[in-house]
């Protein structure tokens, strides 16, 4: 056996110093590659599983953020008016932080109006529950909760006594409670005329693009209806706005912007309204009695019947000598006297009109019934005076065509138009009505949203 020297030392070939150092060399390459390949697999393991929870999170989480990229909700608003109750359901869908987009309407109308079941509440509750059926079938039963379920009712409740309107108003409360849509404390009211414009207002410049383009010029809006007639516009002159008398502006908060806008309602001076006062009765009064209304705006020929809010009239033409247009216009100009206010500024604003002026237009072929158009206010004018004037020999199939055509003429001079004026006549734009409905059910959600969120 060999010793060991004193000192301890072991004695190693020199060449074995650099095989032992590629050895460990090779060892730590080793390792780090091995290392590397099980992190990355790893980490690719992570995020495949992280990716796959996320994906299977938003196919079956509705709270997920894909659906919340595009919010979609509703709203049903009922037109009390003074002809027919209707009722239209909004289907609205609004991108995070963006203005909402109206994606459809479904609508739906019964006759008589509410104002029709005065003596008799308990009648009208059936058509009420008939429509909201509509609503239920329309709208998915998991939004029911949400959706906000109003009524607004115009000119014809505006003209009943306040007791009877009340009464029915309490009615149509009570049916809604009890049925399973959001319904608030303010779901049911006698809508003011103000509000009548400035709604159709808010529904004719969102469906133009007008709202949603703060730069953009806005439209008036002219709308006829049976008991009552708005003008509303965005005045851009300052002399419109100090010289309106009082109640003729109103301020306005939509998509957090403020508008004063011009808008009055005549009440009265809606069409069905207006021919009563020209065939000489009184609103809501039967004729003295039996009384016939004799009118020189119909057929000197002429005898018949004519109902209205549930009163029929006993109704026929004046012998007189004379022109027939003229003799009509004299006492359409009596009606009118001192009753419509003239701003220097609404010639020069693009007017939309719908409702009695679209329907009268459509009538004697100054538009396309389906389509619309446009026309000039003299063009009223000159139907009425053709119409008239063959009414003179023989009563037209719609005796009150002379009549109509000829206040609807008068009543837009009244506003301060001249006779070039073109007035664009539509019932819809992008397939949705002209009427004061969904800019009633926009502002009232938009009221909503406010309460929620005062500090917004």
């Amino acid at each position: 056996m060999r010793k060991i020297p004193n000192n301890g030392n072991l004695r190693v070939p020199r060449v074995a110093y650099p095989l032992g150092l590629l050895a460990c060399l090779f060892i730590y390459i080793a390792y780090i590659k091995w290392h590397w390949a099980s992190a990355t697999q790893a980490f690719l393991s992570i995020t495949e599983a992280a990716a796959g929870a996320r994906r299977g999170q938003q196919a079956h989480s509705p709270s997920g953020a894909a659906a919340h990229a595009h919010e979609v909700f509703y709203g049903i608003m009922f037109d009390a008016g003074s002809t027919g109750t209707r009722v239209h359901i909004f289907q609205f869908t609004r991108p995070h932080g963006e203005t909402p987009t109206l994606t459809r309407e479904t609508f739906r109308a019964l006759t008589p109006g509410l104002s029709a079941y005065a003596d008799d509440v308990e009648k009208s509750a059936p058509g009420i529950q008939e429509l909201l059926g509509v609503a239920k079938q329309d709208i998915p039963s998991g939004l029911w909760q949400a959706t906000p379920l109003v009524l607004r009712a115009t000119a014809g409740l505006r003209l009943l006594p306040g007791e009877k309107a009340q009464k029915l108003l309490q009615k149509v409360k009570e049916v809604f409670e009890a049925s399973p849509f959001l319904v608030g404390t303010d779901c049911v009211s006698i809508m003011n005329g103000t509000d009548e414009g400035v709604s159709a207002w808010i529904t004719v410049n969102f469906l133009t693009g007008c709202l949603r383009a703060p730069g953009r010029g806005s439209v008036g809006t002219l709308d006829l209806g049976g008991g009552s007639t708005q003008i509303t516009f965005l005045p851009r002159v300052e002399g419109t706005l100090q010289t309106s008398p009082p109640g003729y502006l109103t301020s306005l908060q939509m998509f957090n912007r403020t508008y004063k806008l011009y808008s009055y309602s005549y009440l009265g001076l809606g069409l069905m309204s207006a021919r009563l006062a020209v065939l000489g009765g009184k609103e809501g009064k039967p004729a003295e009695d039996g009384e016939e209304l004799v009118s020189p705006c119909l057929s000197p020929g002429f005898r018949g019947e004519w109902a209205h809010t549930e009163i029929t009239y006993r109704v026929s033409g004046q012998k007189a000598a004379g022109n027939l247009y003229q003799l009509c216009a004299a006492r359409v100009s009596e009606i009118l006297r001192d009753k419509v206010h003239k701003t220097e500024e609404a010639k020069d604003v693009d007017f939309y009109a719908f409702s009695y002026y679209y329907d009268l237009a459509a009538n004697v072929g100054l538009i396309d019934a389906e389509k619309g158009g446009s026309l000039v206010v003299a063009d009223f004018e000159i139907a009425a005076k053709y119409v008239c004037r063959t009414a003179e020999a023989q009563p037209p199939h719609n005796p009150f065509l002379c009549l109509d055509l000829t206040y609807v003429s008068l009543l837009l001079r009244e506003f301060g138009f001249p006779g070039d004026k073109e007035l664009k006549l539509t019932q819809k734009i992008d397939n949705v009505e002209t009427s004061w409905a969904l800019g009633a059910t926009f502002h009232y959600i938009d009221s909503l949203s406010r309460r929620k969120s005062p500090t917004s």
